[in-house]
């Protein structure tokens, strides 16, 4: 009983330290990617590589229209990411030095992917609701 409730925390960890930073990693990236660099790429004239993008990918006009329903999701992702990462900050890791030692690097590496997201999502931002205005208002 014991080795099936560690696994299960293991398992619960993995979660909280590696894959819910990654997916508002990539909820932080689709919102870059759909809003941010169109609109970065029109801001320095390049429109016809983004018609040229829009023509491979398709599907970002459909995101860009949606802009705001893309950007509130990553944001609640981020938002829950940051949360989980900060209620086990203080987390112990195990005694054997080789996993104290994994467990250390798993829970600086999710604070990079962390943060990595929270900088893609403001670029984002920026560039989909805040340049427009600063640029050409």
């Amino acid at each position: 009983m014991g080795e099936n409730s560690e696994s299960f925390q293991g398992d619960a960890s993995l979660w909280r330290q590696t894959i819910l930073p990654s997916l508002s990693l990539f909820a932080s990236a689709g919102t870059l990617l759909c809003c941010a660099l169109p609109a970065l790429l029109v801001t320095l004239g390049m429109g016809s590589v983004v018609a040229g993008l829009v023509g491979v990918a398709p599907w970002i006009t459909i995101v860009s229209e949606h802009k705001k329903i893309a950007f509130t999701v990553a944001g609640v992702m981020l938002l829950l990411a940051a949360v989980v990462q900060w209620r086990i900050r203080n987390a112990p890791c195990p005694v054997d030095p080789r996993k104290a030692k994994a467990c250390a690097r798993l829970k600086t590496f999710s604070w990079v992917v962390l943060v990595s997201s929270v900088l893609v999502y403001l670029l984002g931002f920026f560039f989909a609701f805040l340049a427009v205005d600063i640029f050409f208002g």
